[in-house]
């Protein structure tokens, strides 16, 4: 008997296999994009797929339905996504979503493609055939076995995850809350292109959303609490200013323990200020423009409008002000974002969590490294404002309308007093002990204009 359950076993995975466990292979696809002016790019034809060799590979294809009359929007390869595995058609199953997409697997499966949502009439109930013995029989040969192997599996999964236990439990389920109102949470495609920055919460990808170029900051599930804390500043009633960075949405990819948390933005190809001072130098208006425009974002986060008609938009500090955190335009006005450390300060209504020695060390005002701030709201508004002017301080050293003209390399502030990386300790002797601050050259006050 056991021979014979291991006989049909081994029928049946035969029947299962194939390559990749049923994995369909695709090479090229159908090609379209509606935008190939502006991006310029062939407007149809077809695309060959290429990507990592330990990824699959699928088609796709996007379009609107406006009053009945399809518009086609993209169609191309697409780089392993689960929800396409192992479908041979392109087949969208959103009820009615603005945007309709498909994918599938196999070559030009997007060729065709059409829209069926999945419906479940309720209260019908479809009485299967009844089974005969000898099925039941052949059934119950056949995947005891493999009933067996999937409880040894489970039971090693739930070893090797009790064995990782003492390294911390991270809920992710806890405090995350409902996923933000936007009109465009769970639209596809999204499809991430170049890491742009890797820093202490995450990174930074530049990503394609249909025809428009977005930044997705990827969060492990680990820093759920700075993603959460950034995505409630951003949906702080009355925030939009053009000089805080545009919001778009904020979603939850993956699941268990490879879930990551995504924050979707505007994209500014400059990139950060920081970024822009290291290859470049700027002229007296356009130091003039960037300061300004800085100074407005900045301002309007700190401004407190508890009686604007429209609705309050409370006081904000942004408590990690930097020139990594300000985007640029291409006509080179200032942008600020990464609100992972902001905090609200709302009438009757306690801050949260206001921990003093948060932050970019290089920025912190003395009274932060000291230890002895005061917990109040002015006192956050005037730490912002210190990083300010360290961050003015790099605006100066790149500009070539000094005195005697010269432009020296980039520098980030107290980098000649204490190197890249300062511990704490070195930058208290240097700002609290010593009182040391940027130096202002001579010829950076005789404007020659």
């Amino acid at each position: 008997m056991f021979a014979r359950w291991v006989t049909l076993a081994l029928i049946r995975g035969s029947l299962l296999a194939g390559p990749g466990q049923g994995e369909v292979g695709t090479r090229e696809c159908a090609y379209y994009n509606d935008n190939w002016r502006a991006e310029k790019t062939n407007q149809s034809g077809y695309e060959r797929c290429e990507g990592e060799k330990d990824k699959r590979q699928h088609c796709y294809a996007s379009w609107i339905n406006s009053s009945g009359t399809i518009h086609l929007v993209k169609k191309g390869c697409w780089l392993d996504d689960f929800n396409c595995y192992n479908r041979q058609e392109c087949v969208a199953t959103e009820e009615s979503p603005q945007v309709f997409f498909c994918c599938c697997e196999g070559n030009y499966c997007n060729e065709r493609f059409t829209h069926m949502p999945e419906i479940t009439a309720p209260g019908v109930k479809i009485q299967p055939p009844p089974v005969g013995p000898s099925l039941l029989s052949v059934l119950a040969y056949s995947l005891l076995p493999l009933l067996v192997l999937s409880l040894a599996l489970i039971l090693a999964c739930w070893t090797y995850h009790q064995r990782k236990a003492p390294y911390g439990h991270v809920d992710i389920n806890q405090g995350l809350g409902p996923a933000p109102p936007s009109p465009l949470v769970g639209l596809k495609p999204l499809q991430l292109l170049e890491m742009k920055a890797r820093g202490r919460f995450g990174c930074v990808w530049k990503a394609q959303l249909l025809t428009e170029y977005v930044a997705v900051k990827i969060f492990p599930v680990q820093d759920k609490q700075s993603w959460q804390n950034e995505r409630e500043i951003y949906l702080t009633e009355g925030l939009r200013h053009e000089n805080l960075l545009r919001y778009i949405s904020a979603e939850k990819r993956g699941t268990n323990l490879q879930m990551e948390l995504w924050l979707i933005t505007e994209f500014h190809e400059r990139g950060s200020l920081a970024d822009y001072l290291k290859g470049n130098v700027v002229n007296w208006p356009d130091l003039c423009h960037i300061a300004e425009s800085m100074a407005r974002g900045l301002a309007y986060l700190h401004e407190d409008l508890s009686y604007r008609p429209e609705g309050p938009k409370p006081a904000i500090a942004h408590r990690d002000f930097k020139s990594k955190n300000v985007m640029l335009r291409t006509d080179l006005s200032a942008v600020i974002g990464d609100f992972g450390l902001a905090v609200r300060f709302e009438p009757g209504k306690p801050p949260g969590d206001t921990h003093g020695q948060v932050g970019t060390r290089r920025y912190m005002a003395p009274e932060v490294l000291e230890g002895a701030i005061n917990f109040h709201r002015d006192a956050f508004l005037r730490i912002d404002m210190y990083a300010l002017g360290l961050v003015l301080w790099e605006l100066l050293s790149r500009c070539t309308a000094a005195a005697d003209g010269s432009v020296h390399e980039y520098m980030l502030p107290f980098e000649e007093e204490v190197g890249h990386h300062p511990s704490l300790e070195d930058l208290q002797d240097v700002v609290v002990h010593k009182k040391m601050r940027p130096m202002l050259k001579d010829c950076w006050l005789k404007h020659p204009q």
